[in-house]
């Protein structure tokens, strides 16, 4: 499929070399391929980095980490507002160049691009309110002083899924912190984080603060930095496999590590909830980037007493999505990222069928080229269904029945993920109760989005640990030193 003019125009303008030490570098390995995945063709090519090019890159961030961390917070806010600015300005073709790599819709895209760009705007704001203690030691002979200093050199790696907003919530505090960086975008959508290493150099951050390190081969390149005594963090967002994989590696150097990894959210509905809006935000909390969100609702629990009515209702909505392009007019659902991701989809929905679910709307795969798959609702949902343990990453929403509080406060926390669930009740005593229950991270109280750059991001279990944005995203940056003070 030819692009379109603007397409072409924003896509020969993102560099495709790597970013080492602030200079565009070509890899030292093959080049390697960027896809749409609504046509399954090939954009372009880009650098591919070796484990010798990823060593440089923390070469360049080890010696910029003294003479950045001793740089006024006004200024690393200033750079931190400026990028801010640019993102504002240039989020048209930011948008654009995602749903290209990605798939989401022109309007998701233009949403995340708003988002990502707010946590340059809220770390600028946090990175001149770093700030210790002074207090007397409690017998009076002393006094005690405490200090926050920069971790050091971090190894930020990002997910396919949002691919500037991932970028921006690990790198805005990094920045406010004092700490250099070096960032590893997922393979399949590299270009939105080189598209905003250039706007970070124009916004005036120095050399060697930031490297960009595109690969085919993540663990391969990334393992000798992860080992590497000079790292001193590693952020990682993607699969919990993949994150027990790294904690491993770490623990070699005992490495400072914030791990936000996969999701299982339950939606709970209870029989006096508001029903239009639970529905409402139902296709909030499921649709979000065509279901690949680790926040999305992964299994709908509704009350025995309504749950044929929110089934239907819900295939009403979601059977009326328009599929297609993202970068086309009135649509609202893309690919999925790749034919691994649309067969895993299309195995969970099978899986369920084959013992007893019964498909309201869609089900199936996508007519045509791309990675497509319809919006599906699944009613009558067993509870050895796979879709109900495993994260599904997809456009599909799995009904099943409840009849009791405690009944579904156990199939809620009866997994191994805790990153997030959504409750929706108009009792107030119940919501507490629930909401204090459950062994989530995160909670949305009748309402299905609670990402905020403002708020902490993270889970429990093994969905994760450590938070992301908030007054608490910085701390993951900052080392704590005491100071004993005799008088």
């Amino acid at each position: 499929m030819a692009l379109t003019k603007d397409e072409q125009r924003v896509l020969d303008a993102v560099p495709k070399q790597l970013l080492i030490g602030g200079t565009w570098t070509d890899g030292s390995a093959d080049q390697m391929s960027v896809e749409d995945p609504a046509t399954g063709e090939t954009l372009c090519q880009i650098a591919n980095a070796t484990p010798e090019d990823a060593m440089k890159a923390l070469d360049a961030a080890a010696a910029a980490q003294h003479s950045w961390k001793t740089v006024a917070p006004r200024e690393r806010s200033d750079i931190l507002r400026r990028a801010y600015q640019l993102m504002k300005d240039r989020a048209d073709d930011l948008a654009l160049l995602m749903t290209m790599e990605m798939g989401k819709s022109l309007a998701e895209s233009k949403a995340e691009i708003t988002y990502a760009s707010e946590f340059l705007r809220w770390f600028s704001e946090e990175a001149v309110r770093i700030n210790g203690r002074w207090s007397n030691e409690p017998s009076g002979a002393g006094r005690l002083l405490t200090m926050k200093q920069p971790v050091g050199p971090c190894l930020l790696i990002t997910p396919w899924n949002f691919p500037a907003a991932m970028g921006t919530r690990k790198i805005g505090p990094a920045i406010a912190a004092g700490c250099t960086m070096i960032v590893k975008p997922a393979s399949a959508t590299p270009l939105t984080m080189l598209a905003l290493g250039e706007i970070l150099l124009e916004a005036g951050l120095p050399e060697g603060v930031l490297s960009i390190i595109t690969s085919s081969s993540t663990g391969k390149v990334m393992q000798p930095l992860v080992q590497d005594q000079r790292l001193r963090k590693l952020s990682f967002t993607g699969s919990t496999e993949v994150g027990r994989l790294l904690m491993e590696q770490a623990s070699q150097t005992l490495l400072k590590l914030s791990m936000e990894l996969g999701g299982n959210a339950p939606f709970i509905v209870f029989e006096d909830a508001d029903l239009d809006k639970a529905i409402e935000q139902a296709v909030v909390a499921k649709m979000r980037n065509m279901g690949e969100s680790c926040v999305a609702a992964n299994r709908f629990y509704v009350h025995s007493s309504i749950a044929e009515e929110f089934t239907s209702r819900l295939s009403d909505k979601l059977g009326a999505l328009t599929v297609g392009r993202g970068t086309e007019d009135g649509v609202d659902v893309g690919p999925l990222i790749d034919a691994d991701q649309q067969g895993k989809v299309a195995e969970l929905v099978d899986d369920a069928v084959e013992k007893g679910a019964t498909v309201r709307t869609g089900g199936s795969k996508g007519d045509g080229a791309g990675y497509f798959f319809k919006p599906t609702v699944l009613g009558d949902v067993p509870a050895n269904a796979r879709l109900l343990s495993e994260e599904i990453f997809g456009p599909v929403a799995p009904v099943a029945s409840f009849d009791t509080e405690q009944e579904v406060l156990d199939a809620a926390n009866g997994s191994e993920f805790g990153l997030v669930a959504y409750v929706f009740t108009s009792d107030f005593s119940r919501a507490i109760r629930v909401l204090e229950e459950l062994e989530v991270g995160m909670a949305g109280l009748n309402k299905g989005l609670v990402s905020n750059p403002a708020a902490p991001f993270g889970g429990v279990k093994q969905s994760g640990f450590g938070r992301e944005g908030g007054f608490e995203g910085i701390e993951e940056y900052l080392e704590t030193k005491y100071i004993g003070i005799d008088l």
